[in-house]
This record gives structure tokens, sequence and C-alpha cells, in this order.
């Protein structure tokens, strides 16, 4: 729902000892309301229980005193249109009120309230009422749904403070009503006295009391300035212009009767809005925290006096109505965002003044790798951003400011990227980190030959955690491989730095770690198996020096332990595989743990 142009009605957080404050904690003298309500100082005490003795209204309980009021004002005000109307009390943010509103012209006869908040002020809020929060504040729970009114309605309303610490509080009137009939939404007619209801002006204004009875005989001006009335001297005609926040009386005398009547002027400081400079949200930035921008439109001057409100057009931020939310929902390209400084005594008083550019601009996004890797080989490698934007700039903590730049150095390196635009600017920055890395070395493949679960263990220098690869298999972490078939395998091995890789040819077999050629028909011969899965696979066995002692291939793949028909002793023996490469080159088999034991 928009929220429409305030009418700020009273005057608020003022120790203001020079004027008095108009305020009844009684229902029965509530003080009317049209369009100006007196200074309140604060609230002291219920006089009389308006509730007699009822433990409750509407949200409203009993409190402390045992009454439902425990430090109470009350006001009156009467509807002199129709539309939406709503109000809003500001209080102190440390501080707790309660309010409840009534539709009645009877005291002894309230019922039930249309209108009611009860909730204590945890979220130090700086306003509760009926309608919306001045202040964007859309999740204020201290706030009750608009009211539809006629004319001639009447309403009690009681604002009560339950802490019994209070510094006064103010009422501002609002809601369409204002917007459709700006003076006459409320009746003045309630107030009956011959100066009028009390007047809250801005500073800069002039107010002329106008006392002008027929017949009278003469006109005696007062002020009150906080130690009583005294004399105007010099002031003896109907009217009089006044500057100066008192309480005013007016003496008329007539030749049947003398007319005494009060009214109360408290003038407001005028707010200045001070120049705002542009700004610009960032990255896609979807929020834009407008509150940031608060204390530059203040300069000096103080939050707790002056409210300051954005808006997005130039009338709403004159008439104070649509507030845009300090939780801005950015829009995209370039908006003019207008301000209002208002004080929170008299809206009347305001600068609308000042303006500024806020401008969504695009981030430079930084999505290349932060950690790089220089291989040993290498005479540089390249980082940063591929493509060049026109738009963008670039610094590298090197000194470069290119989009990316050949490092051959390990070390640190920032790039900072700033997107300008209409004299504004956004930037991010990621620093790289460039580590030398090398190839992987293997140092040695252990097979275990077991026949039937062949474990093959990959050793490498291991400077880095490595990634293993049997065939064509996927690569992992761990170096060792199980349950791997006979015949001929390629181990690789890489770097996950991505400075290459290293591979191995390797074959696995079976054999027997001893035999015993004892004649008892068990175990009496040697030999091996997977070499069949190889092209034309020689094996020599050789004794502890070397001599050649058999030679098996797939014809003759049996050695019984004898050599040249005489059985050779028990010890161990030795053997190498050799077998044709794919290019037609033979090749000794490596890494085969090749020696047995010969028992008899």
């Amino acid at each position: 729902m928009n929220r429409f142009t305030i009418l700020w009605a009273m005057l608020l957080f003022l120790g203001i000892g020079a004027v008095q404050a108009q305020v009844s904690p009684d229902c029965s003298n509530a003080i009317p309301i049209c369009n100006n309500t007196p200074v309140n100082g604060g609230t002291t005490g219920f006089g009389i229980d308006d509730f007699n003795g009822a433990s409750v209204s509407g949200c409203l309980e009993q409190t402390l005193t045992g009454a439902i009021e425990s430090n109470s004002a009350w006001y009156r005000f009467r509807t002199g249109a129709s539309g939406q109307l709503g109000f809003n009390i500001g209080i102190d943010t440390l501080e707790d009120w309660d309010f409840a509103l009534y539709r009645s012209n009877d005291c002894s006869n309230l019922g039930e309230p249309v209108r009611c908040n009860f909730f204590d002020n945890q979220d130090e809020n700086t306003f509760i009422g009926v309608g919306e929060d001045p202040t964007g504040n859309a999740e204020n729970v201290q706030y009750e749904a608009w009211l539809d009114v006629e004319p001639g309605e009447d309403y009690y309303l009681l604002i009560n403070n339950f802490s019994n610490n209070n510094s006064g509080f103010s009422i501002q009137f609002s809601g369409h009503i204002f917007v459709t009939n700006p003076f006459d939404a409320l009746d003045c007619s309630i107030i009956n006295n011959l100066l009028g209801p009390p007047i809250a002006a801005c500073e800069n204004e002039t107010v002329v009391l106008d006392g002008t009875t027929s017949g009278a005989s003469l006109y005696r001006w007062f002020a009150d300035t906080g130690s009583g009335f005294a004399e105007i001297v010099g002031e003896n005609g109907p009217t009089y212009e006044v500057s100066t926040s008192a309480n005013y009386r007016l003496e008329v005398i007539r030749p049947s009767e003398t007319i005494i009547s009060d009214v109360q002027v408290f003038f407001t400081d005028m707010p200045v809005a001070q120049t705002v400079t542009d700004d610009a949200s960032c990255g896609g930035l979807a929020m834009y925290d407008l509150s940031q921008k608060d204390s530059e439109v203040l300069g000096v001057q103080s939050p707790n006096e002056f409210l300051v409100t954005y808006h997005a057009t130039m009338a709403d931020a004159v008439g104070g109505a649509n507030a845009l939310p300090k939780q801005y929902q950015t829009q995209s390209g370039s908006q003019t965002i207008f301000v209002r400084v208002t004080s929170i005594g008299n809206s009347r008083c305001y600068d609308a003044s000042q303006q500024f550019q806020m401008t969504n601009i695009e981030a430079p996004v930084l999505d290349f790798p932060s950690e790089v890797f220089l291989c040993e080989a290498d005479a540089g490698v390249r980082i940063g951003l591929g493509n060049t934007n026109p738009n963008y700039s670039y610094q590298w903590s090197s000194g470069e400011t290119s989009p990316n730049i050949l490092v051959s150095a390990e070390g640190n390196y920032e790039l900072t990227v700033t997107h300008s635009q209409s004299g504004l600017s956004c930037s991010d920055s990621r620093t790289v980190t460039v580590l030398t890395s090398r190839p992987p070395e293997i140092i040695d493949i252990e097979i275990e030959d077991l026949q039937n679960n062949n474990t093959v263990t990959v050793l490498t220098d291991a400077s880095v955690e490595y990634e293993y690869r049997l065939d064509n298999g996927a690569y992992q972490t761990g170096n060792k491989f199980y349950q791997v078939e006979p015949g001929m395998h390629t181990v690789t091995v890489k770097n996950p730095q991505g400075c290459g890789d290293v591979s191995e040819q390797i074959v696995v077999i079976g054999f027997p770690k001893f035999f015993t050629p004892n004649g008892d028909g068990s175990n009496e011969f040697w030999s091996i198996t997977g070499a069949d899965l190889l092209d034309s696979p020689i094996l020599t066995i050789y004794n502890r020096f070397g001599k050649l002692l058999a030679q098996l291939d797939p014809s003759n793949s049996q050695w019984d332990g004898s050599f040249d028909g005489k059985p050779l002793p028990e010890t161990d023996y030795w053997f190498k595989l050799t077998y044709t490469a794919a290019d037609g080159q033979t090749v000794t088999a490596k890494y085969i743990n090749n020696h047995f034991s010969l028992k008899r």
C-alpha cells in the first residue's frame, strides 16, 4: 500500500522547560486535536481509572498500577471527510508505549478499541501507530491497519507509557484523506477556544494570533515561557504576531464580560539537507542500504530530531509520500533518488532540496583460478582473465595493466579490475598464487605375484598427492592396485597440478616361490603363469653367480631343477623374462620380484 502525505501534529522528545504541555491523563478532559496538537513533554500518572477497574480493554491489560493505565494521555478528534486515515506516534527507541483508539463520543461508553497495540519495543522502533511506519520499516509489528473513516466520526485516543521512563511522544496524522482534504480532514469545530487549537510552526514562519471580538473595548496579551504569564507591554490590539515558542493568553474586555483564551505556539527548527554525493551499487547488488546516506544528509544535525526519507519522485519528496524502504531493491542503470529531511516535531518543517544519482554498475566477474602451477620445463604460465572488456581497467600488483600476464616465478599476483561509469566505479580484486611444480617420477613398482591376487604398488617421489591409473581405468589417489590380472599392463602417474604424467609398462605373472623336485610326484616342476599372454616370451633361469641354467618358452614351459641332467642343490635361483613389444623390439620385463627357492 502506498504511503501518503503525512500531517505531523505534535512535537516530540524535548525537555522544553519553557513551554508546558497540554496533557490530560483522563478521558473526560481529553485534549481535542484538529490540525496541530500541543507539545508533549511526557506523561505522569493516570488520574482516575477511565476503565472502572476493568482488567482488559482490547489488547490492553492491567499494568503494575492495578489499572489498565499507568502513565496516560488522552486525545480526541472528529473526522471532517471520508478516506483512509492513520497516525504515527513518535517515541524514544528505548521506551515502551502502547495505544488504543476508540470510536466513541462518550468516555463513559468507549466500547472496544478499533485499533490497539500492546507490543513492547524490543526492536527499538521510532514509531508506533496505525497505517505504515514513515521510516519505510515494513516489519514494524507495532503498527495496525489503516482506518476507513466517514465525516463526523468521533474518536478517543489513549497513549500509555508502560516503562515509567518517558521523554515524550509525538502524534502524526497520515493517510490519503490528507491528500484529498488537506485542510478539513479533521474537524476543528471541536476546539472551543477563541485563539483556536495549539499551533506548531516552523522557525521561518510568521504566526499571527487573532482574537478579534465584536464589542471589545480592550485587548491584553500575555506570554508564559516557563515562569508564569506576564503581560506583553504595548500589545493591546486584537492580533499579535509571535516568533517565540510559548503559551500565549489573550484577555478581551467587553462591557459585560472578560474573555480569557490560551493557546500554545511552538516553533520547530528547520532542517537543512546537506549535499549528497552520487553513489553506485556494485556487482548486481540486489539491495542497497539507503540508511548509509543518512549521516551524509544530516551532517551535524541530530537523527533524534530529524527524519531522513528517500523518494522516487520530487513530488513524493515534497509531499512526504511513498518513502522508499531503507533496504531498497536496486534498479538497473541509473536512478535519481530524492531526499527529504523532516523535523520529527513538525513534518511541515522539511527540506527536499537534495537528490543524488544511484547507478547500478555491473561489477567485474573474476572467475579465473586463484592457484596456478608453473611447470619446471615451461618458460612461464599465463594468469588472469582471458578477454579484455573496453569498459574495464586492469591493474596487477606487479605493475602490468593487461587482463592477463605471463609469469615465470613463484609468488602472489593480485589483479584489480575496475568498471567505471558516469564518474562512479566498482572494483573487484583476486589474488593468484603461482607455485612451481614438476612431472611425477616413478622410483619403483612392486609387483606381488600371488597368481590369484596380484597386487601392484607404485612408488614415486611423492612431492605432491599424485593420481594413479592402471591401463585405461579411472585415476585414483591411492598407489596400490589389487587383483591385477596376469599379463602386460601400463601404469600411469599424473600430477594433478598439471605438469604432465609418466607411464611404465609392467608384466604381471604368477609363479611359485619354491618347488620340491624330490621324486615324490608333488611340486616337481617350476613354471610361470601369464607368460602366454605375451608375444614370444622367453624365460631364462640363473644361479646366484649369473650362470645360465635353463631357458623356457611356450614349447618348453617347465624346469625340473637340473642342469645337464644333474639335479641342482637347494638354494635360491633367479629368472629373467623377455618378450617382443609392439614395436618389434625385445623387451625385458621390469619390476618383477624374480627369485624363487629350490627345496629337496
